[in-house]
């Protein structure tokens, strides 16, 4: 006689089919993300949704495609603010910028750019350190909702005193006042920020190099795959980058154990800061 049906066995079958039905309808790859966070988000999209299971969800999404957006917003949501962990830009200018401008042109790719925050930071940053003019910025998610926000640069106002005190502390020679406008608890960035900014989907997980990186921050972002989709991801970078290119990961996030590890000398083991070995 078979024992009691084990509801966490079910849930787990039922998670890895919507993962493959994801990927075989729409091309979303989430099949070697990290379990742990993909279950978590998943549980909350079902309870949000109004879903019994996550194989009734599966159902919905296969069968009506606006569903989709909703399911993508939960399993790819980043929380994210303007010059997170400050000592991470402090070093870009400490340590990357004299060598950025021995370059007559530079590209930078903010990976996984999510609401934006991270783009406008490193946009302010060239700004103020007069790299501005010669850098086109390429910002990418996979998330469509997420790239129409950080294109449209409007965030609560009551954000702003955080974001404030990060970009002071990060070095900032100007108050990030003067980059937007505030009116009716919004804050909206202004347009000038956005000129020479490339807003793009791309995926980690299956798209290619698509030009050469002289900077590449893509941060609290690896740390929802697992092992082998990490070193993928970072064999992408590396494939993207100039000689001597640098490469910023998240406050949690390592090249220590990955198999890109001897391919990048580390130039801030503290702010997870990369640069990208010669030869």
């Amino acid at each position: 006689m078979m024992g009691a049906e084990d509801p966490k066995s079910v849930e787990d079958i039922e998670i890895r089919l919507l993962l493959e039905a994801l990927f075989l309808t729409y091309h979303y790859d989430f099949r070697d993300y990290a379990m742990a966070s993909v279950k978590r988000r998943l549980r909350q999209a079902r309870q949000a949704l109004g879903f019994a299971t996550i194989s009734a969800m599966q159902e919905r999404v296969l069968h009506d495609p606006s569903l989709l957006p909703k399911l993508l917003g939960y399993l790819t949501v980043q929380v994210s603010e303007m010059f997170r962990d400050p000592t991470f830009f402090r070093a870009i200018r400490e340590k990357v910028v004299p060598h950025l401008r021995t370059y007559p042109s530079l590209k930078v790719w903010i990976a996984g750019c999510s609401g934006g925050e991270e783009l406008y930071s490193m946009v302010i940053l060239f700004r103020e350190e007069g790299l501005e003019e010669r850098t086109l910025f390429y910002a990418t998610d996979i998330n469509a909702q997420a790239l129409e926000v950080a294109e449209a640069g409007i965030y609560a106002l009551d954000r702003m005193q955080l974001f404030t005190e990060n970009h002071r502390m990060s070095g900032g020679k100007s108050s990030l006042s003067d980059y937007y406008q505030a009116a009716y608890g919004r804050a909206s960035f202004d347009k000038s920020l956005r000129r020479n900014v490339v807003f793009s989907d791309h995926s980690l997980v299956t798209d290619a190099v698509f030009a050469e990186m002289h900077l590449i921050s893509c941060r609290n972002v690896l740390i929802y795959f697992d092992r082998d989709l990490q070193d993928r991801a970072l064999r992408l970078f590396e494939a993207s980058m100039v000689r001597k290119g640098f490469l910023g990961l998240g406050a949690k996030e390592s090249l220590r154990f990955s198999a890109l590890a001897g391919s990048f000398e580390e130039l801030s083991r503290e702010d997870k800061l990369y640069q990208k070995r010669g030869g």
